[in-house]
């Protein structure tokens, strides 16, 4: 199994694992943005490992663009899409899916 299959295996997991908590939430509560953010925020543990998450997407984003560019990926704002809507355990393996095929169609294309 490449590299590339393993981190497409880790996007689907990545997308259905956070969906089955959110989709288990408003089932429970609707969407109740307030009890959403009380319960995020509502312990210092919470709240640790939200603010880790909103720094290190903050710090994919970054990467993302820089990455994107260096090897000339087209569509980035799928990734930001992705993050946004989903999260960063989507974004990041579906981000480094493409690159790794961006990687390997450049490595092909030289040998031609």
């Amino acid at each position: 199994m490449t590299r590339k299959h393993v981190y497409l295996i880790l996007a689907v997991i990545g997308f259905v694992a956070p969906y089955y908590f959110f989709v288990s939430f408003l089932l429970a509560h609707g969407f109740d943005a307030r009890l959403f953010a009380r319960q995020l925020f509502g312990t210092p543990i919470s709240t640790f490992f939200a603010v880790d998450l909103i720094v290190s997407a903050y710090v994919f984003i970054v990467w993302l663009g820089r990455e994107a560019a260096r090897l000339r990926m087209k569509h980035t704002w799928v990734y930001v899409v992705a993050l946004l809507t989903v999260g960063l355990s989507f974004a990041l393996p579906l981000f480094l899916f493409a690159r790794e095929a961006r990687i390997e169609f450049e490595s092909t294309d030289k040998q031609l």
